[in-house]
């Protein structure tokens, strides 16, 4: 199962369409971790499970969504109403109380992934459009196998990022 991770766009529609049109037939699902700056019925974020970041206005976009996809439980959020960018301890909380073996996120536009001990994995994209900590534009695609999490990170322009890619065992 592949499902492709994206955040903090920020208004740049053709990254979502490049995105949608090279990899979407290809995954089970696609994740938007908010900042997209679009509204709910733009054709660019269709298709997304999509979260309200702290620069979307659409009140239709939820502030979390907690999904199963294929036997996996995923907590998507933005991050900014977590306090991420300090710790990611309440998310790490909230995530537990959802029952999610995965936790994805934006805000700090800061890439990417780390697991605890008991075994939730936190899954940061970075930013698409506004990378901080190193000039690529990145987004991740997650390649679910059973017991394996192989958490791949790309370049905007589809070069695999081995030194921020790592692989977890599920528990």
């Amino acid at each position: 199962m592949k499902i492709l991770i994206v955040s903090d766009s920020h208004g740049q529609t053709a990254i979502l369409h490049k995105l949608k049109s090279e990899y979407g037939s290809a995954m089970d699902a696609m994740i938007h971790c908010g900042d997209s700056e679009l509204g709910s019925n733009d054709e660019a974020i269709a298709g997304f499970t999509y979260v309200k970041g702290n620069c979307d206005y659409d009140s239709a976009f939820p502030k979390e969504v907690t999904k199963d996809i294929a036997g996996y439980r995923f907590f998507v959020t933005h991050g900014h109403l977590y306090n991420i960018k300090m710790t990611l301890q309440p998310l790490g909380y909230k995530a537990e109380e959802e029952q999610a073996q995965f936790a994805c996120f934006g805000h700090s536009h800061v890439a990417g992934s780390m697991q605890e001990e008991d075994g939730l994995i936190f899954i940061n994209p970075g930013s698409i459009s506004l990378p901080r900590g190193r000039k690529e534009k990145t987004f991740v695609i997650l390649e679910l196998e059973g017991k394996q999490a192989k958490v791949n990170f790309y370049d905007d322009h589809g070069n695999f990022l081995k030194n921020l890619s790592a692989t977890y065992i599920l528990k």
